[in-house]
């Protein structure tokens, strides 16, 4: 049984379609982190299931039953904004019993709940401060502390910690993380830093244009994208994708870049062969900078490449490295690299390869034909 369901849900602003025919099932106690780049209509999504919005067409369904048309305080949900709007005239000890009570929650209940939850969050210092006395760190926090304390069937989470510095995001990721394996409420967290979402997620809904272009595991996400724009969106760097041809000759696969002088590479793995006759096929190659690296000039599948620059990152390295006029980006350890202006040959681990249909959603066309 799914404890949310969302059937064919569209949302439409005057001319304006935020979320197309929308279909997703969320299971009790999972964490799903919808992700997409600004504008995609997750923000939409998430309050057509706290009820702020309704669906031009579609259903919400909370435990198989419509709540499609049900207000917002009877569907047992609760929110945290990226604002966090606490009411600033209230210490964070009122503003976490707010909700509780407007609930009519007797003071004792109210008192205990309090008390156990600051302890949860590690904010029981702060509770007789109010807003303008606190972090951002700690606003977030009594605003999570806010959402938690009504014991809610489905939390929400709208980009909680894009006003968090880089620091303290990453350590709040972890947190929440903790926090939801100890408490095991269902939870849907919009973000359009897909590195969060990697970090958080049980399962990624990857979205574009108002409509779910993936959903899958994060490391299903990230090795098996199911189409060009997932495999541009998710990944830190992103995605080397090279436009072309595959050409065959004498059964021989080989994938040729459409810029002048740029990228060859032979596709003789079996991983190909599935593909059968595909010669003069636009495709759109697809490389992840840590499946490159340095080999000896003699190596098969090598590219050639020209080391523009180097961008040192602790115990790795960036490389902005071209092959005529493609550009590529290898990810290398410390003290790996050759010098920027020099040319090096780095192997590229053809398991691991893309190939993609043309366009900005082609499909993976290495998937389709190994399943």
């Amino acid at each position: 049984m799914s404890d949310l369901s969302l059937r064919n849900v569209r949302k439409v602003f005057s001319r304006t379609v935020a979320v197309r025919d929308l279909s997703l099932e969320i299971a009790a106690g999972e964490l799903v982190v919808l992700v997409g780049p600004s504008g995609c209509g997750k923000s939409t999504t998430l309050r057509l299931i706290a009820g702020l919005e309704i669906p031009t067409a579609g259903e919400v369904l909370i435990d198989d039953k419509p709540v499609t048309r049900v207000p917002p305080k009877q569907r047992d949900v609760a929110m945290v904004f990226q604002s966090y709007a606490l009411y600033p005239h209230m210490t964070a000890r009122t503003n976490m019993a707010f909700p509780l009570r407007m609930h009519k929650t007797p003071k004792e209940e109210i008192d205990r709940r309090v008390t156990e939850t600051s302890k949860l969050l590690g904010i029981t210092p702060i509770l007789d401060r109010k807003p303008s006395q606190l972090s951002g760190g700690e606003q977030q926090r009594v605003a999570l502390a806010r959402a938690i304390i009504r014991k809610p069937r489905i939390f929400l989470l709208d980009e909680p910690l894009s006003n968090l510095d880089a620091q303290r995001r990453a350590s709040t990721r972890a947190e929440l993380k903790a926090l939801h394996k100890r408490l095991g409420i269902t939870t849907i967290h919009v973000t359009h830093d897909q590195e969060e979402a990697m970090a958080l997620a049980d399962r990624i809904v990857v979205m574009h244009e108002g409509a779910i272009r993936q959903t899958g595991s994060p490391m299903e996400i990230y090795a098996r994208p199911a189409n060009r724009f997932v495999a541009s969106f998710v990944g830190t760097p992103t995605m080397n994708l090279l436009d072309g041809r595959l050409e065959s000759h004498e059964g021989r696969r080989s994938f040729v870049s459409a810029s002048a002088d740029g990228v060859q590479l032979a596709l003789d793995h079996p991983r190909f062969d599935a593909l059968g006759e595909v010669g003069g096929r636009e495709v759109t190659l697809g490389i992840r900078a840590g499946d490159l690296s340095p080999t000896p000039s003699d190596a098969p599948h090598a590219l050639a490449l020209q080391i523009e620059s180097i961008e040192p990152l602790g115990d790795r390295m960036d490389l902005r490295a071209s092959r005529g006029n493609d550009s590529l980006i290898v990810r290398v350890p410390l003290g790996h690299s050759p010098n920027a202006g020099e040319q090096a040959k780095f192997r590229v681990d053809m398991d691991r390869v893309h190939l993609f249909e043309a366009g900005e959603f082609g499909k993976d066309l290495l998937n389709i034909a190994e399943t």
